[in-house]
């Protein structure tokens, strides 16, 4: 599914990253590790939001080289969104749809499913981060994703929307999406499991013990 080679990033001469080389087979992963050890980072880069050394590929389309591309197959939900105070929720989706080339009834669905219709029509300045969290998640599953990042996707959600969530998880991954799930807690007693376990330290990954 997803190969890094020589992966490397740095802020301010501080190495963060460092893969020489890993695989990220088909299936659900759950990426672990302490706060600070990069998981962010490394969904920044695998998402095509961030510059880096080496290289990136998503089965043959390399996120350099063939960036319009590798981005409608690549979808990111981060742990803390934030988005411009002045536009709705639905302004922001609508724009995200039509990048990701969907079609108006998956929007429609998904709006549905996290009963965004509540509040969407108000600017963002006057969302919870239980609200913002919910739209991020939604541009997440638009288009026809190939991979699904999802950073912390269950921090202030409540329980109805943690269900929603592990219900979409199920049906894409049914029909082919991947993920890679970042979690602090043990997501693994929600209605799923990963297929694959994962630790990230000292800028690189190793199989979680």
């Amino acid at each position: 599914m997803l190969s890094l080679d020589n992966l490397q990033k740095s802020y301010g001469g501080k190495s963060v990253l460092n893969i020489p080389s890993f695989f990220f087979a088909p299936g659900i992963h759950w990426l672990q590790g302490k706060n600070g050890a990069g998981k962010s980072t490394l969904f920044r880069c695998i998402a095509g939001m961030a510059p880096f050394e080496g290289s990136i590929r998503l089965g043959q389309l390399d996120s350099k080289k063939d960036h319009r591309q590798y981005r409608l197959r690549v979808n990111y939900s981060e742990a803390e969104p934030l988005f411009p105070g002045f536009l709705s929720g639905r302004e922001m989706l609508q724009f995200v749809a039509e990048a990701k080339q969907t079609y108006d009834s998956q929007l429609k669905e998904l709006t549905e499913m996290f009963s965004l219709t509540l509040f969407y029509e108000n600017p963002a300045s006057t969302y919870s981060s239980g609200m913002a969290k919910k739209i991020s998640l939604v541009m997440a599953f638009l288009g026809k994703p190939e991979l699904i990042l999802l950073d912390e996707p269950f921090i202030t959600l409540d329980a109805e929307s943690v269900s929603v969530l592990a219900q979409l998880i199920k049906k894409y991954r049914r029909n082919g999406t991947g993920f890679i799930i970042s979690s602090h807690p043990d997501f693994q007693k929600e209605d799923f499991h990963a297929d694959f376990s994962w630790y990230l330290d000292s800028g690189n990954i190793s199989i979680l013990r």
